[in-house]
């Protein structure tokens, strides 16, 4: 069974080529730690004390989580006292919160066996999920039973966030927790993508389109060659032979002043 919840977005229908990311999210732990309570609160931002702890569903709802919209599917389990036919939600899941009470010392014990059977799936698989310790019922702090050091060690030892919050009175912290859940499926799924192969081109010497033009020697001077394109037309250079000395004298000849004079060599332009 299904439900869903949330209200549509403002903006009308979305195109259908434009469908949404899917985030499908477990929500696990020993009966009585509050894992329906969380489900309710963060999607109705309501407190309900009293649930069938028979019951399992799933919820859906539309969420908004750093600017991108997400279909978030939370699954609310029903397990009892530990794992118990976890093949249902293992392959489903994308993103699992562990669920414990801080005023109960056995449900915390039990989410170390959800914790252990959660890393022997994820060695035996090729994709790996986040995993999410939270510690719940934060309200309860005078009947405490569960230090916080010893949730982050806990989490610490399998590689896991932690976070404490209370369903009965902090929505933002329990919308937090579910959110970042998002963020570490996206986080994983970028890890997880092939790197693109990096292709790094070289520079091809240009095909032989040059013709050799051998310049007449004279005595005196060395002999060269010199390489022009042939799709590029060069005017003939004037031989040595040919060449002039020219003397042009500036406007200012009629001047007091010495006239500076400008030697060229006739036959070549000056650029």
């Amino acid at each position: 069974m299904s439900s869903m919840f949330g209200k549509p977005r403002a903006g009308g229908e979305r195109p259908p080529q434009s469908p949404l990311t899917e985030c499908n999210v477990a929500i696990l732990g020993c009966r009585g730690a509050g894992k329906s309570a969380l489900t309710v609160k963060f999607l109705t931002k309501r407190f309900i004390s009293e649930y069938d702890p028979n019951l399992e569903d799933t919820y859906t709802s539309e969420e908004l989580v750093d600017q991108q919209p997400v279909l978030m599917k939370v699954m609310d389990t029903s397990d009892q006292d530990g794992p118990g036919n976890c093949e249902r939600y293992l392959r489903w899941a994308s993103a699992f919160l562990v669920v414990y009470s801080i005023d109960d010392r056995k449900s915390f014990e039990g989410c170390q066996q959800y914790l252990e059977v959660l890393a022997l799936h994820a060695r035996g698989c090729q994709r790996r999920c986040p995993v999410l310790l939270l510690g719940n019922k934060l309200d309860m702090q005078q009947y405490r039973q569960v230090p916080a050091a010893e949730g982050m060690s806990l989490a610490s030892r399998f590689g896991c966030l932690f976070y404490e919050v209370s369903a009965c009175q902090d929505f933002a912290g329990v919308q937090q927790v579910f959110h970042e859940a998002v963020r570490e499926v996206r986080r994983q799924a970028e890890r997880s993508q092939p790197l693109r192969p990096l292709f790094i081109t070289e520079e091809q010497p240009c095909p032989p389109l040059a013709t050799t033009v051998a310049l007449p020697t004279r005595q005196g001077l060395a002999s060269c060659t010199l390489n022009t394109l042939s799709t590029v037309n060069y005017k003939e250079m004037p031989s040595v032979a040919q060449a002039k000395l020219v003397t042009v004298k500036s406007s200012r000849a009629q001047s007091k002043r010495k006239a500076p004079t400008l030697t060229l060599l006739k036959g070549f332009k000056i650029f």
